[in-house]
């Protein structure tokens, strides 16, 4: 782990969360959520930069990843208990209010947060995943975006998948980092440290569980519209994800702007790490 790095646990209910830290414990809190197939490194290059800008960074790894528990049996990752996690942090850490980034899953963890605690997130960045309503449009209507969602039927399977996963020193979940991102996004030590985490006990299957939560216990809001202050960062690049779905989610959003990049993939913040951590400083310190 980087030296000036803390390692920290938190706890929700019988869940035990592992995050790193960087900053000062009374600035302003910002809490990174990561994606899959990634833990709390998915944002390292952008820790330090937020921390020096002033800010608490929390960089938890989510139920499921790495250092995290890991329970059993796919109820355990219904939205609803990913969202109680991150207000689980934000409580032990005494703050009423935080900023709230994700990429990816930790997206989806993010927008379902704002839209069930509006109250406590101050402001939200969100990295490549569409709002949830426009997710779940796109993948019931639009035949471009289901092709690229196979995966996530794939991984309804019992079994095969963590043993597609794990073969040959987790080959498959490799070439889809390093064949979907920019030539020489992932560096041979990055790609060490993905499989150090996957090869965690109960990985593989916490990780895959996500996904077959999602598919059979669906997180219903109260209000479809996102009341708080958000900042939409989408590299155009994304092989999994639609850029039209980026613009469709400005419409759920009372306050939002879109920022693109036209040269990135969905793994934006390891490919413009100074771009996404000055678009997330200059939108968490405005007033």
């Amino acid at each position: 782990m980087h030296s000036s790095l803390e390692s920290l646990m938190f706890q929700n209910g019988p869940i035990k969360l592992h995050a790193v830290a960087a900053g000062r414990p009374n600035d302003p809190l910002v809490i990174l959520l990561h994606g899959f197939p990634e833990f709390w490194y998915s944002w390292h290059k952008q820790i330090a930069l937020l921390a020096d800008a002033g800010f608490r960074v929390i960089v938890p790894d989510q139920r499921g990843y790495n250092l995290s528990d890991k329970p059993r049996g796919a109820a355990n990752y219904a939205m609803a208990h990913l969202v109680s996690d991150v207000i689980a942090i934000a409580d032990q850490l005494h703050a009423e209010k935080f900023f709230l980034a994700g990429h990816d899953w930790g997206a989806a963890v993010a927008w379902s947060t704002a839209l069930l605690y509006p109250q406590r997130v101050a402001k939200l960045a969100i990295v490549n995943v569409p709002h949830p309503s426009v997710m779940i449009r796109y993948l019931k209507t639009n035949f471009r975006q289901l092709r690229r969602s196979w995966y996530m039927f794939f991984f309804q399977l019992p079994f095969f998948p963590e043993a597609a996963f794990r073969a040959f020193e987790h080959r498959l979940a490799v070439r889809s980092l390093v064949h979907s991102s920019r030539p020489g996004t992932f560096t041979n030590d990055d790609l060490a440290q993905y499989r150090a985490a996957w090869s965690q006990p109960g990985s593989l299957t916490g990780m895959i569980n996500w996904y077959r939560a999602a598919a059979r216990h669906r997180g219903r809001f109260p209000d479809s519209q996102v009341h708080v202050p958000t900042r939409i960062l989408w590299g155009e690049q994304d092989a999994f994800l639609l850029s039209a779905m980026a613009h469709d989610s400005l419409r759920y959003c009372d306050n939002a702007e879109l920022h693109t990049f036209a040269n990135s993939t969905h793994w934006l913040q390891h490919e413009e790490p100074q771009r996404v951590s000055e678009l997330l400083i200059h939108f968490f310190q405005a007033p």
